[in-house]
């Protein structure tokens, strides 16, 4: 995170209809992309965000993204007789009333209401937080689903579209930026062996079997609020990457990343494999919701949308690799060389696992 010093954030924050006199501001939350920071005044908290726009080139259509869709939100929430100041993000206007300001230096930011008597948590503590946010997800994909997908503009141009993702790989084994391809053989085969499945997803969306939606496209399990007294699902936060696309996506890279039982980084492939009773519990949360709203074709893909995303960001850190680490951070030499393996052990414990998963699918949504 930038430090605080940089920025006059008092002045920022005066650019903005604030209740009350500006008292203070910190950092606050653990995001890796943008600058936030937590704002108080004599009358009320609110988190207070600049952009990255280095990732988020189009910070004009991300903000007609994320006003659209949390107004949207907000009606819905408000005909179901529940309280939208906390059950969806809420922007701050500017004096002159648009969504964000940019500042003198170019930067963009954006104030929300602070989201009070819940938070997040960075770790999940039980298979009830993995019910509950596949529940969350759910819900969040249910109250958009009469949004139109296809207005929202693609803050990140085919983020999830696997075809290309692979193509992106095959360029970066024929540059050979690093002079790597030679010794990661192995894991090009792999890749390669599983080419015919990357198209999958949107070749039913171009075909019209399975519709376009909103999707959120970063559904960690920090990224949903739970109430501090019920520990309910209160809010889905972080909605720079709400995008039109496959419901899909958000169950799948969900799975991804919740049922690994090793770290991201893991070496020791024989502690990474898939989870099932992760899986389960968030199958039975998510389809207690979604079954709905989404169609045959959908339901019937959840399973493999899980092995898809987990390929699909393994393909990313070999690409990475072969590219001299130019995109993901890394702490060691051949780290992206490390989580591309590790993602592939996922996606091989999930080929084996493959008939189970299905059937949890079907026992959920019964």
């Amino acid at each position: 995170m930038t430090a605080a010093v940089s920025f006059d954030l008092a002045a920022v924050a005066g650019a903005f209809r604030l209740q009350g006199a500006f008292q203070s501001a910190e950092p606050y939350g653990c995001g890796h992309i943008n600058d936030t920071f937590r704002v108080v005044t004599d009358a009320r908290r609110y988190v207070m965000q600049r952009i990255n726009h280095n990732v988020f080139r189009n910070t004009e259509g991300l903000m007609a993204n994320v006003a659209g869709v949390t107004a949207f939100l907000r009606s819905r929430i408000e005909a179901a007789g529940g309280d939208p100041d906390r059950e969806t993000l809420n922007l701050v206007p500017t004096l002159e009333g648009k969504t964000h300001h940019v500042d003198a230096d170019g930067n963009t930011w954006r104030v929300y209401l602070f989201v009070e008597g819940a938070k997040t948590y960075e770790t999940v503590e039980s298979l009830s937080h993995i019910e509950l946010a596949g529940r969350a997800i759910a819900d969040f994909q249910k109250a958009l689903a009469d949004y139109p997908a296809a207005t929202l503009v693609e803050t990140i141009p085919n983020f999830h579209h696997t075809a290309r993702r692979f193509e992106a790989l095959e360029a970066a084994i024929a540059r050979d930026t690093a002079g790597r391809a030679a010794s990661v053989a192995d894991e090009i085969a792999f890749a390669r062996a599983r080419k015919a499945e990357c198209s999958r997803i949107v070749d039913l969306i171009e075909a019209g079997r399975i519709p376009l939606r909103v999707t959120h496209n970063d559904t960690k399990f920090n990224n949903i609020m739970l109430d501090d007294v019920t520990g309910q699902a209160v809010c889905v936060i972080d909605l720079d990457t709400v995008m039109p696309g496959s419901a899909l996506y958000d169950f799948g890279d969900a799975l991804r990343s919740s049922t690994n039982t090793a770290a991201e980084d893991e070496t020791d492939l024989n502690k990474v494999s898939c989870n099932l009773e992760v899986f389960q519990a968030y199958a039975k949360g998510y389809l207690s919701s979604a079954k709905d709203f989404l169609t045959a074709d959908e339901i019937a893909n959840l399973a493999f949308s899980a092995k898809l995303m987990t390929f699909e960001c393994g393909i990313r850190f070999l690409m990475d690799h072969l590219d001299g680490d130019v995109y993901f951070k890394i702490k060691r030499e051949g780290h992206n060389l490390d989580r591309a393996r590790n993602q592939f052990k996922l996606v091989a414990d999930m080929e084996a696992k493959s008939e189970r998963m299905v059937a949890m699918v079907q026992e959920a949504q019964a």
